[in-house]
């Protein structure tokens, strides 16, 4: 059985697999990181906030023994308030846009860079000559 697994992992296809995991993983921590630290914050000053994921609707009330700040997503979220994170799912929304956008791209330039696969040739079928000397020859039978 361990030389089978063995055998199973040693696959090119589960070591592709493996890596693209692992790069997709980094490349999806540059992507929050340019949606959180630089795009959300343009977003945030041009819609009147200085952090677009704090915007938030307060669905029920405060514990009563809650001191923290009534703006602070985090801390009520943390103390059970039901809060409606419309801001934080908005920069989610942006951040899978930019993810998806991306990897279009990429895909898109793989594909003008590697060959294209030639249709396969139809089937040569007999020549015109040779269809006649067939007629000719099932003719004089």
């Amino acid at each position: 059985m361990f030389a089978e697994f063995k055998a199973f992992i040693m696959r090119g296809n589960v070591l592709d697999l493996a890596v693209a995991v692992i790069i997709g993983a980094a490349f999806a921590t540059i992507t929050t990181s340019l949606t959180e630290d630089l795009i959300m914050p343009v977003v945030g000053a041009i819609f009147g906030g200085a952090d677009f994921s704090s915007y938030f609707v307060m669905l029920g009330p405060v514990p009563e023994g809650y001191a923290g700040s009534l703006n602070d997503y985090a801390a009520l979220k943390k103390a059970g308030v039901p809060l409606l994170g419309y801001g934080q799912f908005i920069t989610v929304v942006i951040n899978f846009l930019i993810l998806a956008f991306v990897i279009f791209l990429i895909v898109r330039q793989a594909n003008k860079l590697m060959p294209k696969e030639e249709a396969p040739a139809a089937p040569a079928g007999p020549s015109e000559t040779e269809l006649l000397a067939e007629i000719r020859d099932l003719l004089k039978k």
